[in-house]
């Protein structure tokens, strides 16, 4: 099976039908439906087990943008496409050793935060490589255009927060799950999503004011917190197609 697609057709809850070979980002457009039920993905990794494809693109569809961030989180952002089709890989010979089949989520976000361990470990060795390279011969950055350079500084500030915090951070701010959802799928507690965001977001603002970047994050005048709302736009602006 080819990298970058995941085949089958799966079935989201509002009976729409999503093709499972689209890539992660047209997945986390269509999947906005409320955050599922065990019971449904107990039904889906049950149908999976059993050979069933389309139930694994459910599965996938339901939970790309979670691996997404969770990755998005801890490695370079050029990388977190192709890591992402690799955590669904890894996850599909896996299932029958899910005892909890309500508990997919938790699950597969503990491989992906598996692989984003492992993609240091692998990359540590390559570095070692490249640095004996004469200096022609190794790859450099793409430099970021200038709307890019601003989400960029944001989020590497988010990735230096500590891992409870920025894990969050991002899948709010730049995979646009609510705070229940991203406690349904991770198998946090929702008092535990909103500590993690509230003191993410006070923190993050405190660093970039810090900075004195330019990015100033203004509190919400009704609440005098910070808008969640201004940091997710300068992120989907380059992490969105």
């Amino acid at each position: 099976m080819p990298t970058g697609m995941i085949l089958g057709v799966g079935l989201l809850h509002a009976g729409t039908t999503v093709d499972s070979r689209l890539t992660i980002r047209d997945c986390r457009a269509v999947t906005t439906a409320p955050a599922p039920e065990p019971t449904a993905d107990s039904s889906l990794v049950l149908a999976a087990r059993e050979g069933d494809r389309g139930a694994f693109g459910g599965l996938y569809a339901r939970y790309a943008r979670m691996v997404h961030g969770i990755l998005l989180a801890r490695v370079p952002a050029s990388e977190v496409d192709d890591l992402v089709q690799d955590v669904f890989l890894r996850a599909l010979p896996r299932l029958c050793a899910l005892r909890d089949v309500a508990r997919f989520g938790p699950w597969i976000a503990a491989i992906a935060r598996n692989r984003a361990n492992d993609y240091y470990r692998q990359t540590r060795a390559v570095a070692a490589v490249t640095e004996s390279l004469p200096e022609d011969e190794a790859e450099l950055p793409a430099s970021n255009t200038a709307p890019d350079a601003e989400a960029a500084v944001i989020l590497a500030f988010v990735r230096s927060l500590p891992e409870t915090y920025r894990e969050t951070l991002i899948l709010r701010l730049v995979e646009g799950m609510t705070g229940p959802e991203i406690a349904v799928r991770t198998g946090l507690t929702p008092g535990s999503v909103r500590v993690n965001l509230h003191r993410g977001m006070q923190q993050l603002r405190e660093k970039l004011n810090a900075a004195a970047l330019g990015i100033v994050i203004q509190p919400d005048s009704s609440s005098g917190r910070t808008s969640a709302a201004q940091v997710s736009n300068l992120l989907r602006r380059r992490h969105e197609p």
